[in-house]
């Protein structure tokens, strides 16, 4: 801030008659653009004789006045020593760069959607870059980009901690934002999250209370922990849990299991589990594998469309316990999202479901897709799937698959 002005040099500069001229000098000087003349107005006639008795004009400059710098400047450097610059930032407040602050802004904001459409979650999941997109549309909170961030750093944190296994709405927020209330029908941050669930599983936005428990129920929040199951097959974990004996005892009859989410909670770890287990989409592709191998059945679990949380949690003990998890599904947009959802929450390797897997299969004449987004494993895919036009169910090449697995037996052995 430069040296104040004299008693004197302010009462006769500080006054509501040249407020105007204060005022427009102002914006031009924040423009960040070079000023050498301002335009005043419109000015009453007071306004018009102060502004003439400090240019010391002969006649009134009119309602629109156009003021020199150059002319100011001398008077006022002679009334007060300043220049207008340090006059109006003395009179009006210190001057604000508006251009570098727009440009600091529109950079802010670009390193905001950057960080976002590069998060780990996003990258993993890029189906939810139609989510990404709305939430670009919809532009920062209040104006405010720290405060956008870290709205989105909470809502990234809630969505790659789905999904639960079963807790209740308000302790599933507790442990994931601090805050048991976090979550409550209509914040901002629960919004955010359902609407992002919403697009992942190519639903509607949730426009009812009813609709929004669904997507959470889910993305397993306060699911039925004993109605929230998981078909099994050949699985033959160790340890005396009452889960792992069963599913022995299941996999020794070639029988396929129904396993409930309290089940997998409450056996906690598995112990030494097979190299590998094979996950299908369909139940109809796990019912092939049991009528082919039966005892002789590898490891399969089977995510009967979208994995709820006792797939999820049931994959993630057997991968603690040591297993890889080999992931096929529907090429179509459904099954995409599916393999890249379960690829990101239990480190799965897809199986058979390249480009190459997916056009070797293909047949015009098959039906719709839906909607195709990319996966991270295969940049191609997607583009092919959207070109082509046509899904191709796992159910087509079962055989294909099945045929790996008796291929997997020769050389390993059951289990």
């Amino acid at each position: 801030m430069p040296a104040d002005l004299t008693v004197a040099a302010r009462a006769s500069l500080d006054r509501p008659e040249l407020a105007p001229l204060w005022s427009a000098l102002r914006e031009r000087f924040e423009s960040g653009q070079p000023v050498t003349r301002v335009r005043v107005g419109p000015l009453d006639v007071d306004q018009q004789t102060a502004l003439a008795d400090l240019l010391g004009l002969l006649r009134l400059p009119g309602e629109f006045a156009r003021v020199s710098l150059e002319q100011l400047d001398r008077v006022l450097v002679d009334m007060t020593a300043l220049e207008s610059r340090s006059v109006v930032e003395i009179l009006t407040g210190p001057l604000v760069d508006r251009a570098a602050a727009r440009l600091a802004d529109r950079e802010a904001r670009d390193a905001l959607w950057n960080w976002l459409d590069n998060h780990p979650v996003v990258r993993s999941e890029p189906a939810l870059r139609d989510w990404v997109a709305r939430v670009r549309r919809a532009g920062v909170v209040e104006g405010s980009v720290p405060q956008t961030r870290r709205l989105l750093e909470r809502a990234l944190a809630v969505l790659g901690a789905l999904p639960a296994d079963g807790l209740p709405l308000p302790a599933f927020a507790e442990s994931t934002c601090g805050d048991e209330h976090g979550l409550d029908d209509g914040r901002r941050l629960s919004t955010l999250v359902l609407h992002a669930l919403a697009t992942l599983y190519d639903e509607p936005e949730p426009a009812n209370a009813e609709h929004r428990r669904q997507l959470w129920e889910r993305a397993g929040v306060a699911c039925d922990t004993l109605s929230t199951t998981v078909l099994v097959a050949g699985l033959r974990p160790g340890g005396d849990s009452a889960l792992a004996k069963v599913l022995r005892i299941w996999a020794d009859a070639g029988q396929a299991g129904v396993v409930t989410l309290d089940q997998v909670r409450v056996a906690g770890a598995l112990d030494a589990c097979a190299s590998t287990v094979w996950v299908v989409e369909n139940p109809s592709v796990l019912a092939m594998a049991v009528a082919r191998f039966t005892t002789a059945c590898p490891p399969m679990v089977c995510t009967s469309g979208w994995p709820n949380s006792a797939t999820i949690l049931l994959l993630r003990r057997l991968r603690e316990a040591g297993a890889e998890i080999r992931y096929h599904g529907d090429f179509d947009g459904d099954g995409l999202r599916i393999a890249a959802y379960v690829c990101s929450k239990v480190g799965a390797v897809p199986w058979r479901m390249t480009s190459r897997d997916y056009l070797a299969a293909a047949t015009p004449g098959g039906r719709s897709p839906g909607r195709v987004t990319d996966v991270p494993w295969d940049a191609e895919l997607g583009p092919h799937v959207r070109s082509l036009g046509v899904a191709v169910p796992e159910e087509r090449v079962a055989t294909e698959l099945l045929d790996e697995l008796a291929a997997q037996l020769i050389r390993t052995g059951p289990g």
